[in-house]
């Protein structure tokens, strides 16, 4: 890997903040068993580091290819899938998503007036469309709340994790009533795992095959899937959580881990792994408009309308959200389709207004900012992520570090 600050128009000096911050606030402190930080400006990378361990007990270092769960850093991905059939003419954003799903036409809507009656649910006011799919505004949950529609999904079995197909999981998850009116709110969900069956149904083939064809493979992603094959075991980190103790405990053993044999749920919206240098790749596609190399994955205008805010009246997440489970902070912050927004500088607290990006259930985040052609990935296995904010962290260093 070629690492060349100069050229990347980032100062040297002020990037190695990133190692000192990490380095002794984290790894030394037991706070974090290791990570790696990678950020490239102009498409050349300026800095790279690994630190600490992939795996505690054996004492195995994070080296450049260890395999990380990205979870929901995989929303993107999935996202730019649909786009590309998007593009290919096979849906309108505003086309309900019953013409493909048909379990979806007739869904309820909870109307929050009190015990579980069938007058706590009203129809349908407009369906549910690829857009509100998309900028999770469908009103659908992750069903792990104390609201009512939470309960009926524990009550139903919804569980990515249950052996269930990804089919049968949306058609189920279609019988189930929404938390809202469907663009009336936005709430965090298995909206992106509706996304990769979309991409099932209209493409048809399975997720995975056309992500390894018209994504993986045209952007190099070599490491990146539904699971880490055997030979590549010896790469694969292990997951950690931090107890009241303040310790870590594993929890996903990487010699015994789900993740060694292809799912039976392949899950667009938190299933996929992958490396530092193969999400560089992804997010270089991005940063260029859609092309990477001679490959290109999605128009330049599509991806615009990607990183556009499509939160209704333009607002942001501290007027739509509902619960305080994400991968982002809400004030100045809005949603795309795939991606959260750094609307406003002064109201998020954060330097990059028009950056876009995302982040995973073991901390992992990355952030593109088109204007200053930067990319920041950001590595590690820790749930749940919002333990420590790396993300503003990492940004605060990062900008600082911009030279020219």
């Amino acid at each position: 890997m070629v690492i060349n600050p100069k050229a990347a128009g980032l100062s040297k000096s002020r990037l190695e903040r990133i190692t000192d911050h990490l380095q002794h606030n984290y790894i030394d402190t037991g706070k974090l068993s290791g990570c790696q930080t990678l950020v490239a400006r102009k498409g050349v990378i300026g800095y790279f580091s690994s630190l600490g361990y992939a795996d505690l007990q054996p004492q195995r270092p994070v080296q450049d290819d260890t395999i990380f769960r990205i979870y929901s850093m995989s929303k993107p991905v999935t996202s730019v899938a649909l786009m590309q059939l998007y593009e290919r003419g096979l849906f309108q954003l505003n086309d309900p998503i019953s013409r493909v799903i048909p379990q979806w036409r007739d869904m309820k809507v909870y109307t929050d007036k009190g015990a579980s009656h069938e007058k706590d649910f009203e129809p349908l006011a407009s369906p549910v469309t690829f857009r509100h799919i998309l900028s999770h505004t469908a009103g659908l949950s992750y069903g792990n709340g104390q609201h009512h529609v939470d309960a009926l999904y524990r009550k139903a079995g919804l569980d990515r994790h249950s052996g269930m197909s990804l089919r049968s999981f949306v058609e189920l998850l279609g019988t189930l009533p929404l938390h809202f009116q469907p663009g009336r709110a936005w709430l965090y969900s298995y909206a992106t795992d509706v996304c990769g069956y979309l991409v099932e149904a209209l493409s048809g083939r399975s997720l995975g095959d056309y992500l390894r064809t018209e994504i993986f493979e045209p952007l190099e992603m070599h490491d990146t899937g539904f699971y880490v094959p055997e030979e590549k075991a010896q790469r694969f980190a292990a997951n950690y959580q931090r107890g009241p103790d303040k310790t870590l405990s594993v929890i996903d053993d990487p010699r015994s881990s789900a993740y060694l044999k292809p799912p039976v749920f392949e899950s667009g919206g938190g299933g996929l792994v992958s490396t530092s240098q193969d999400y560089f790749n992804f997010c270089q596609m991005l940063i260029q408009g859609g092309c990477w190399r001679d490959q290109r994955i999605l128009s330049r205008r599509t991806l615009a309308l990607m990183t556009q805010n499509h939160l209704g009246g333009h607002r942001d997440l501290t007027q739509m959200a509902m619960g305080s489970f994400s991968e982002t902070a809400y004030e100045g912050i809005g949603f795309g389709l795939g991606f959260a927004l750094n609307l406003n500088e002064v109201a998020s607290g954060q330097i990059g207004a028009g950056d876009f990006y995302w982040g995973g259930a073991a901390s992992t985040i990355f952030s593109v900012d088109p204007s200053e052609a930067l990319v920041i990935i950001f590595m590690t296995q820790l749930m749940p992520s919002s333990t420590f904010n790396f993300r503003g962290q990492l940004k605060n260093i990062v900008y600082g570090a911009i030279d020219d």
